[in-house]
């Protein structure tokens, strides 16, 4: 790292060195910070935009507490990268996101300073209720930290969380808000378009701001959504003081200060930390905040990006092909422009799911509920009961936590709704909790599902017609996070399904799900080449389990399954299990993810690591075949 652009920022090795600089050295600190992020992570992608939003934030919060022992919690994690530079993990940037490289959220295995792995929203306030009843049931000394924004406050599991610290008023905890008015666009809400005529007073306009963006996402908790309410009805303004509704809860609070400003951060924050019991600061900062570019990009302000120029901040390299997302993008408004019962609902990803064509051409039928997607699939449901057709649009790891929506809400009652998952499979760079690689274990189990896994666009477009012909029970179609490949033909077809090799006396059956199904291809033509007969299938819709399947099976002497997916409870699980009930006793082997916490790194990197290379497969394939003709040895007799 070059010394003459980042000599101040070189000498921060710890926390501790901030201690000691004065309010101008703070300042160029924060400055050569900005400098360092768009310069590193334009090179690498990655979040840039949250990063630039929070660096006087967080060093106002490292100067003023004593991080590891005082834990300080993220969320969501993308806005750790300063916590990262100054726990001494600058040097690691320009791996950032990188296999062996630095993660893009925070890792227990980078740092004592990193408590929780959180990428997930709207956790930080239930670890930090944890931890501070922890620190003060064992008379330790030390403040939780709960650093909050980029649109958490959003999710209702805030709110619970919320409404559990405000009944204790002696945990050591203090919650930054960084309030940013964004989360990956602008965040949404409804309570505030009544707050009009409340707007006299300067003094009000932030705090209506926030309440706008988190109060009306949340269920209001007793006695303070009765005084809300009422005092917008009858029009008291004190009800809205800015210290009203977070009093009213139980929690002290300090703000709306201006969060790129350390000073006033800082005497906020010592104030917080002498009271010894749950205070709020809240913070106003801009997203993006520095870099002109970002400033200016009304979408996301940057919110994360690929390689870009540091200067202009427009993508570098060569023009990239289609994504699946774009397409997904596409073929919505196509179908959505000829079928009024299409509706669309994101939490919060409006942009990253493509939905974003669809909501400037049908405004009224697309819904973004904020970082909300229990309260997502159950609207979905609802919306299907009265006759529509709801697309949800949400990233693969996210509907996890909406299993039970899922289960008891749309499928027990049989409604017709799609489900886009974004990012199916292995991701790559934003690793463990952001690979998609659940969805298909934890949704077997959900009666009458109907799932598909598009090998290529055409796929993708069938999928979709045909999805919105589904009106009594979930349909799920998984995207994954990558170019879309050329279209990849059928050779033939058995009732429904595409055979996409077949060579003559085929003795192993290869399964290929989804864009595993050109590995399955792959593997095919391998076994042929060493003699062994192969049929290459793509079940296409991989729920329900097509009967013709299990028939076509027993036909073979070996079945290979090919997903990215874990193997646990996976489709090939799954497979196995009805070849099993329909007493089909040909051999499986069950290719795809283990049961692990895969690391980032980049796709065809991580693949191959798990062994999910044409190679690996068609090997141990052949080995299988091998000891399956092997004569069996002569047995001893008895005498």
């Amino acid at each position: 790292m070059p010394a003459a652009p980042y000599g101040l920022l070189s000498s921060i090795r710890s926390p501790q060195d901030l201690r000691d600089l004065t309010s101008d050295q703070l300042r160029d600190l924060s400055l050569e910070i900005r400098s360092f992020l768009i310069e590193n992570v334009c090179q690498t992608g990655g979040h840039l935009g949250p990063n630039l939003g929070v660096i006087e934030l967080t060093i106002a919060v490292h100067r003023v507490f004593d991080s590891p022992r005082d834990p300080i919690i993220f969320d969501t994690g993308h806005q750790s990268y300063v916590h990262k530079i100054l726990t001494g993990r600058q040097d690691q940037f320009p791996t950032l996101r990188q296999r062996h490289g630095l993660s893009g959220y925070p890792s227990q295995a980078e740092s004592e300073h990193d408590w929780v792995e959180n990428s997930h929203a709207s956790t930080a306030l239930s670890y930090a209720d944890g931890l501070a009843k922890s620190i003060r049931l064992r008379r330790q000394s030390g403040t939780v930290v709960a650093f909050v924004g980029d649109g958490s406050l959003t999710g209702g599991m805030s709110w619970e969380a919320l409404n559990n610290i405000a009944a204790s008023d002696d945990l050591p905890l203090v919650i930054v808000v960084n309030d940013n008015g964004r989360s990956y666009t602008p965040t949404v809400g409804g309570l505030a378009r009544h707050l009009t005529g409340l707007r006299t007073n300067p003094r009000y306009e932030q705090i209506l701001e926030l309440v706008k963006r988190n109060v009306s996402r949340a269920p209001l908790v007793g006695n303070v959504a009765y005084d809300i309410m009422h005092g917008i009805k009858i029009g008291l303004k004190d009800v809205l003081a800015p210290q009203g509704l977070f009093s009213d809860l139980g929690l002290k609070y300090v703000g709306p200060i201006d969060g790129h400003d350390i000073a006033e951060v800082e005497r906020a924050l010592r104030q917080a930390k002498q009271f010894r019991a749950p205070v709020l600061v809240h913070c106003i900062t801009r997203k993006g905040n520095g870099f002109e570019a970002a400033e200016k990009h009304e979408e996301d302000r940057f919110h994360a990006v690929g390689k870009i120029n540091s200067t202009t901040g427009e993508a570098v390299g060569g023009a990239a092909g289609q994504t699946w997302t774009d397409l997904f993008s596409e073929e919505l408004l196509r179908l959505g422009s000829t079928d009024e019962r299409v509706v669309a609902i994101t939490a919060a990803m409006v942009y990253p799911t493509g939905l974003h064509r669809f909501a400037q051409a049908f405004p009224d039928r697309c819904f973004d509920v904020g970082i909300a997607e229990q309260h997502a699939v159950t609207s979905a449901a609802g919306l299907a009961m009265g006759g529509l057709h709801p697309v949800v649009a949400v990233y693969s790891t996210f509907l996890n936590r909406a299993f039970d929506q899922v289960l008891m809400d749309v499928a027990l009652h049989r409604c017709g709704v799609t489900f886009v998952l974004d990012r199916a499979g292995i991701t790559g760079p934003d690793g463990p909790s952001h690979h998609g690689m659940w969805d298909m274990s934890i949704l077997q189990v959900v009666p009458g599902l109907h799932l598909a896994a598009p090998r290529d666009g055409s796929r993708l477009r069938d999928a979709l017609v045909r999805s919105l012909t589904i009106n009594d029970a979930p349909t799920v179609i998984r995207l994954p996070k990558e170019q879309v490949p050329l279209d990849l033909p059928a050779v033939d077809q058995l009732d429904g399904m595409d055979i996409l090799l077949k060579t003559e006396q085929p003795r192993v059956l290869v399964l290929g799900v989804g864009p595993l199904a050109v590995t399955a291809v792959a593997v095919g033509q391998r076994l042929s080449d060493q003699g062994i007969g192969v049929t290459v299938v793509d079940p296409v819709w991989a729920l329900p389990v097509n009967p013709a399947l299990i028939t076509l099976a027993a036909d073979h002497d070996l079945v290979i399954t090919i997903e990215d997916n874990v193997v646990v409870g996976g489709w090939g699980a799954r497979l196995t299990q009805e070849l099993r009930s329909a007493d089909v006793d040909t051999p499986v082997r069950v290719f795809g993810i283990p049961q692990a916490f895969l690391p980032h790194g980049g796709r065809g990197e991580l693949l191959k690591e798990i062994g999910l290379s044409s190679q690996n497969i068609a090997r141990n394939a052949v080995e299988a075949i091998v000891r399956a003709d092997e004569p069996l040895e002569e047995q001893p007799t008895r005498g």
